[in-house]
């Protein structure tokens, strides 16, 4: 059995943190965990899913980073024209270096959206979700940890699956 690469683990928040860098500095947290399970993976292991439905430790990264574009840059503040395709499936092209660049680079956009934003009641550019409503950065903040958190548990299976590591 091996372990996890190491990650920088940012902790859970301080007890004196505001609202928004609590949920914040929570999904920090489970995005790293993410991440993490996917850093030192070979692309075959990464790719080949653990699953009958066919989901695999990248197609999970690679749904999470349209997950952050759809909330943060479509949803949130109505860039772009058409939202990202969500799917989990992978292109031939597709592998663990650059879709885990593509993660991290869409996390800092949404962090930078996230922290110009100064009211969390603020509503999105453009409703969104199988509801097709206006949501708050509050609630997009919640569902993507939410997300983002059920994944990270996903990703920790396979993983361990893939090639017996476990830990964080």
């Amino acid at each position: 059995m091996t372990t996890t690469p190491a990650y920088r683990d940012t902790g859970p928040p301080g007890v004196e943190s505001d609202e928004k860098s609590t949920l914040l500095a929570f999904l920090n947290y489970v995005r790293d965990g993410v991440a993490a399970k996917a850093e030192g993976l070979a692309d075959v292991r990464g790719r080949a899913p653990g699953v009958p439905s066919g989901t695999s430790v990248l197609g999970l990264v690679k749904h999470l980073t349209a997950a952050e574009v759809y909330w943060f840059e479509w949803a949130f503040e109505g860039s772009g024209t058409a939202p990202p395709d969500q799917s989990m499936e992978l292109a031939e092209e597709d592998g663990a270096e650059g879709l885990l660049a593509a993660y991290r680079a869409a996390i800092e956009r949404s962090n930078e959206i996230i922290e110009r934003c100064d009211d969390l009641r603020r509503p999105c550019a453009r409703a969104a979700g199988k509801a097709g409503a206006l949501r708050s950065m509050r609630w997009v903040l919640v569902h993507m940890i939410e997300e983002t958190a059920r994944h990270a548990g996903h990703a920790d299976i396979l993983r361990e699956q893939a090639d017996g590591s476990v830990g964080r």
